[in-house]
């Protein structure tokens, strides 16, 4: 028997970026990316490792946002294309880097876009979520979910009913497409405020995940630190994240993907390459953008850098992976010592960490599993579930409000860049409460109205968009972002006030930001006003 345990956590996010009105839209490359650089490599590993039988659990948590647009048909043929050039862009890079050190490199890509064209038309039928959700059915994945549009639900809990519909929405769609109501739910930013477990309880939420301190410095002082789940006093377990084993691997300064041997993000054939050469695989308007292929490693801290090469990165790799293992003994054996009962140490990602940001990522996690299963009997993966079901008694307290942000509270997103959005959401959400109290049985284009005006009030909500103008990039999008759909919910409402609806306009919006198809506007009345109905 292990002697502790360990949960790997992988948070699944993309903001919902679909633009059916332009053929060609900038932000819309980022699914594109993750999906060729993260997910699908992701679900590659999994399958090399049910092939050979090795038995794992990890957690990943997928965003309703990410959901819907891997489902989406017309970024699903978009990608497809995308798919296309990419490999045709590959052909032509084994051509041209012949008798040069970067060939090898090149046939790797070559190689490597094709695995994924087949997987994604032909294993996974261009839905990735089936993917996933044939490995949460084997019993290896347990996926959970996030609020509806990642909002920052401690700056919205002003209006608790906008909290409880981005809950009620999230859980809606996770039983739509995984066949069975979530366990668990990612906290958008991991960030926690008073109220949001009992919400999380009315959806048969168990657990979720806060930062260090979010335990830490719970009401009460949790007596195995982060290393064992608290119960809010509402039941609801609360995992928090151990820093040591999260640092090692997402800090590229201090943790493995930094390694000089690993690949270089920042340099792409896409601003490297004459022109002429690379303009049919960049974007249209002649702006040059990240291709995918990349040939030089990290090498140093100095702009100059040395080729990739794969064999030296994979090695690094292996040797990372068992590094990684072997501090998690250690730490296990530890712990142990000052523990009556075997701890957890829990370990949070940014699933698009794997692959995108660090290239070797998926190869890292996937060394590393075999080597827990083959090399050691201290540790064992397990998801919270799990350790719920095996530690059901576990000490009451309310946790610190927090977030996984800089300096860990709010100030990412509540700061002089965005705090302009808040009065605008308070006051449409407060709105939209009007409307679901005002309109209890709505049928026909005054239902339609109705759920899309809650469909643009979540997309504004978003807290993707408070972080990229916290950030200082790609802002003016963001910006228009959060205007448009606040400017389309006021319309919706006046003409839902006033009864004059513009269908025309009204099935545009439907057909633009399409969403959650199955969102029902009634998630949004006031929690009295349902216990009146009901009485």
């Amino acid at each position: 028997m292990a002697k502790g345990y360990l949960a790997l956590v992988l948070h699944a996010h993309l903001p919902f970026v679909r633009h059916p009105e332009h053929e060609h839209f900038l932000e819309e490359r980022w699914l594109y990316e993750a999906i060729t650089e993260t997910y699908i490599p992701l679900l590659h590993v999994f399958e090399r490792l049910v092939a050979d039988g090795i038995p794992f659990r990890l957690t990943v948590s997928l965003s309703p946002p990410l959901v819907s647009m891997l489902t989406d048909p017309l970024l699903q043929e978009r990608y497809s294309r995308h798919l296309g050039q990419l490999m045709e862009l590959a052909d032509k890079e084994v051509e041209r880097t012949r008798n040069s050190p970067f060939h090898e490199t090149a046939l790797m890509y070559q190689s490597m876009f094709r695995e994924i064209a087949h997987s994604y038309h032909h294993t996974y039928g261009r839905n990735l979520i089936q993917g996933f959700r044939r490995f949460q059915d084997l019993g290896r994945l347990e996926i959970i979910t996030c609020a509806a549009t990642h909002g920052y639900l401690p700056l919205l809990m002003v209006n608790p009913e906008a909290v409880r519909a981005q809950i009620a929405v999230a859980v809606d769609l996770h039983r739509r497409h995984f066949g069975v109501p979530p366990r668990g739910l990612w906290l958008p930013e991991c960030a926690y405020g008073p109220g949001i477990d009992q919400i999380l309880k009315e959806f048969g939420i168990r657990f979720f995940f806060t930062d260090t301190h979010g335990v830490l410095f719970a009401s009460h002082r949790p007596r195995y630190g982060v290393f064992a789940p608290i119960y809010c006093p509402s039941g609801v377990a609360v995992f928090g994240r151990d820093v040591e084993s999260s640092k090692q691997v997402w800090s590229a300064q201090e943790g493995y993907p930094g390694d000089f041997d690993y690949r270089e993000f920042y340099r792409d054939i896409g601003f490297d390459l004459d022109y002429d050469y690379i303009k049919p695989y960049i974007h249209p308007d002649g702006i040059r953008v990240h291709t995918g292929i990349k040939y030089y490693r990290i090498t140093g801290r100095t702009n100059h850098k040395e080729p990739y090469v794969p064999a030296w990165a994979r090695e690094k790799a292996a040797i990372h992976a068992g590094n990684f293992m072997f501090n998690r003994e250690l730490q296990i054996k530890y712990l142990c010592r000052h523990m009556d009962r075997p701890p957890i140490i829990v370990a949070p990602y940014d699933a698009e960490l794997f692959g995108h940001w660090w290239f070797e990522g998926p190869m890292w996690l996937e060394f590393l599993i075999r080597k827990i299963h083959f090399d050691q009997d201290t540790v064992e993966l397990v998801t919270p579930s799990d350790y719920l079901q095996r530690f059901p008694c576990n000490q009451v307290a309310r946790p610190c409000p927090s977030s996984w942000g800089n300096k860990g509270y709010n100030e990412v997103w509540l700061c002089q860049a965005n705090d302009w959005i808040y009065r605008h959401l308070h006051l449409a959400a407060s709105r939209m409460v009007e409307l679901a109290n005002t309109h209890t049985d709505a049928q026909g284009l005054l239902r339609r109205a109705l759920n899309q005006a809650a469909r643009e009030l979540l997309l504004a909500q978003s807290s993707d968009w408070a972080f990229i103008m916290s950030t200082g990039t790609m802002v003016d999008y963001a910006v228009r972002r959060t205007k448009s759909h606040l400017a389309n919910f006021l319309r919706l409402y006046d003409g839902i006030k006033g009864r004059h609806i513009d269908e025309g306009w009204l099935s545009w919006l439907e057909h633009t930001n399409n969403i959650f198809p199955d969102i029902d506007y009634s998630w949004y009345r006031s929690k009295q006003k349902e216990l009146m109905a009901a009485g």
